[in-house]
């Protein structure tokens, strides 16, 4: 063995250690570390030829790396609807790490981890309020689980006219449906060779929504005159948190031959709270469906899952099966992960989501899902309150979308939070919503308070007098 790596053996319970308080250091000063850094590195470093060893490894790090990383786990991180990571969740992660399994098949390929994937799916459905008609695994993200989904659904799709278009590729244009869809989903289109153009934008319900408008999409579907189409819905928008309505598309599934997929990437987790459950009664009858766990779950980056029906585990198979990988056995005889989504080499990305559900329970992220909603609606009564913003949008849940007031102020939003972030005690993202430049504040983190709402409160005041 290499003489700086049996000395890192040797030592690897203090190197370990040496990480752990490395760690606990800046989760335990998440209060005082900015949400945004303008500090820099000059990545061309040379490789040096012999290894420094973990712990030299650490103290370089510690010195020139370190100061690049930005409080995103913290409570004043409002950008990108990204959630922290819970205790459970980085001990699941850790051990993700060094249990280090190939989590792919439940019987006859090594391992088993993958029961571990099967159990934490079911109980998501469980928190979820979802039927066990669902089956599901991890991915990165919403674009690979948005991927998935959409995936199944173009062989789908293929099928209705005799066609495999996994085999064979597409030979035909896809009809897509959709009103307000995440980037994720426009560029899933694209990575699919469906195109990221080739959708029909269906128009919104009046009032300031960016709901699906039913008398719309039905019109359009007649259009069509018969042909099948896939429906891209949402649980909520990006940018003001709206939903579809589930059950007046149930309705169409009577009468209509169509794939029905739910962007749920956040809005999902509404079924978690009684409060706001009805938001998503009826999304059980949708084909396929997307959620990420980074988000409201707050387990670490990178994290999501896609939700299939069971009854198109064949179309889920001819889309993704490892078909020239004889050793694997019959795809669906013998279940392997490998063959019913987009990767073969995946890390045990269920462990720190069964841990998170394991230790808090559906009351805990209840408590998460609530506390976020009632803080988007304290900041955005608090921004009226002061006078010189105005609400894009309603809250719905858990997003703020505002700007500052007035149309001649218009010119100054983006100036106005650029240096917002750059004082780093609060981050947030642009956006443009209605034609008009806007800033969105998500609240999904666990750590968030009402104090934060003071401090993030005052920090704005600051800005709008200086810009």
């Amino acid at each position: 063995m290499n003489a700086v790596l049996q000395q890192d053996l040797n030592d690897f319970e203090n190197i370990l250690n040496q990480a752990k308080e490395q760690g606990i250091a800046f989760l335990n000063n998440l209060e005082k570390i900015p949400t945004s850094t303008t500090k820099s590195i000059d990545p061309n470093r040379n490789l040096n030829s012999l290894g420094l060893g973990s712990l030299a490894t650490l103290v370089e790090f510690k010195e020139r790396l370190a100061p690049l990383m930005v409080a995103s786990p913290g409570p004043r991180y409002l950008g990108f609807v990204t959630g922290g990571s819970t205790p459970a969740s980085i001990v699941g992660d850790w051990l993700a790490s060094v249990y280090d399994q190939n989590p792919q098949a439940l019987k006859g390929q090594g391992g088993t981890s993958a029961l571990i994937e099967f159990e934490t799916i079911h109980l998501l459905l469980q928190l979820l309020d979802l039927p066990t008609t669902f089956s599901g695994g991890f991915v990165t993200g919403a674009t690979m689980s948005n991927f998935t989904c959409l995936g199944v659904a173009r062989q789908w799709f293929g099928a209705q006219s005799g066609k495999d278009f996994a085999k064979n590729g597409i030979s035909e244009t896809i009809n897509i449906l959709t009103a307000t869809p995440h980037s994720s989903s426009v560029k899933t289109l694209a990575m699919l060779g469906i195109g990221s153009n080739n959708y029909t934008t269906i128009k919104t319900v009046e009032g300031n929504r960016e709901a699906i408008d039913l008398i719309d999409l039905e019109k359009e579907i007649k259009n069509l005159n018969g042909k099948p189409f896939i429906l891209i819905s949402s649980a909520g928008t990006v940018n003001t948190a709206d939903f579809d309505d589930f059950i007046a598309i149930a309705k169409l599934r009577e009468k209509y031959k169509f794939w029905w997929h739910i962007d749920a990437a956040f809005g999902g987790f509404a079924a978690v709270s009684d409060k706001f459950k009805h938001l998503t009664v009826g999304w059980e009858g949708a084909d396929s469906i997307t959620i990420d766990c980074h988000k409201w779950l707050n387990v670490p980056y990178e994290s999501a899952f896609f939700l299939v029906k069971k009854e198109h585990i064949n179309l889920q198979v001819e889309t993704f099966q490892n078909s020239n990988a004889p050793y694997l056995g019959n795809a669906l005889e013998n279940f392997n992960y490998l063959n019913v989504l987009p990767e073969n080499s995946r890390r045990l990305r269920a462990l720190p989501v069964w841990f998170s559900l394991i230790a808090y329970g559906k009351t805990g992220f209840q408590d998460i899902v609530e506390n976020s909603v009632s803080l988007a609606l304290q900041f955005g009564d608090a921004l009226l309150e002061d006078g010189n913003y105005e609400l894009l949008a309603p809250i719905r849940l858990n997003n703020v979308c505002f700007t500052l007031k007035g149309d001649y102020n218009q010119e100054k939003v983006g100036q106005f939070l650029t240096q917002v972030n750059e004082r780093g005690n609060v981050f947030m993202t642009p956006t443009v919503y209605q034609n008009k430049k806007g800033i969105r504040a998500s609240f999904v983190n666990w750590r968030t308070k009402e104090d934060d709402i003071k401090i993030i409160i005052e920090e704005l005041k600051t800005v709008f007098k200086i810009i």
